[in-house]
């Protein structure tokens, strides 16, 4: 029988604030029952697996993402809501990013985040397969962009666990870069114009920028003569 002074909630959302702190290469059971204060088997009563707990802690934090009412706020306020949360999400649980490359992730969630999703660009004019591309096209967006602050915490975590200061191993790196850099003249010019240790950095607002730009081409496809909203 499962210990009753362990419940899979509490296991769950422990294994969230572990990832959050050590990464995926951080979470294995023994530690996580370091944290229950309770035995690796204890917890294997109530998850067989690691696996699946990725797979649980994974679903959990979709839950994070509010879902805008459509009765209350046009689609492309919802649309720009949720794919800020989803950003937001994604930055704070990096280790999920990295986890897209080797698990399928599901559960009632992501599922409730989904069909609301869909149901946004419904509200748009997006029929069928053509809300599915909609979708798609802003979760690809919204992904890409999580990704660079999902590699800069795992390899500072992986600096830091080989006994540097991360904050000067990137230092020192951007420094090679922007000496590469400058041997290019559209490079040369942003070098030049700011910290050679800021150089690869986007402007702040790109995100907000991209997502913009993503929304209007979508929408403007709903309006081009030729274009059915049904794909």
């Amino acid at each position: 029988m499962p210990r009753p002074t362990l419940t899979r909630e509490q296991i769950v959302r422990t294994a969230v604030a572990l990832l959050d702190e050590e990464g995926l290469e951080g979470l294995n059971m023994r530690g996580l029952g370091q944290r229950l204060n309770s035995a690796p088997t204890a917890v294997y009563w109530h998850v067989k697996n690691k696996d699946l707990l990725l797979t649980l802690a994974g679903d959990q934090v979709w839950d994070e993402i509010r879902l805008p009412d459509l009765d209350a706020v046009d689609w492309r306020t919802a649309a720009t809501a949720m794919a800020g949360d989803l950003y937001a999400m994604f930055t704070r649980h990096p280790w999920l990013v990295q986890a897209f490359a080797t698990h399928l992730f599901h559960g009632e969630g992501k599922a409730r985040h989904d069909d609301h999703n869909l149901a946004v660009y419904e509200a748009g004019g997006f029929a069928g397969p053509a809300a599915d591309r909609a979708a798609a096209a802003v979760f690809t967006y919204v992904l890409g962009n999580a990704a660079p602050a999902a590699a800069t915490a795992a390899l500072t975590r992986r600096i830091e666990r080989d006994g540097q200061d991360a904050e000067e191993v990137f230092a020192a790196t951007m420094k090679e870069a922007a000496e590469v850099a400058v041997r290019f003249p559209r490079l040369r010019s942003r070098v030049e114009a700011g910290a050679a240790e800021a150089y690869a950095e986007g402007p702040g607002d790109t995100f907000t920028f991209g997502l913009a730009a993503l929304l209007d081409g979508l929408e403007r496809g709903l309006r081009t003569p030729g274009t059915t909203a049904g794909g």
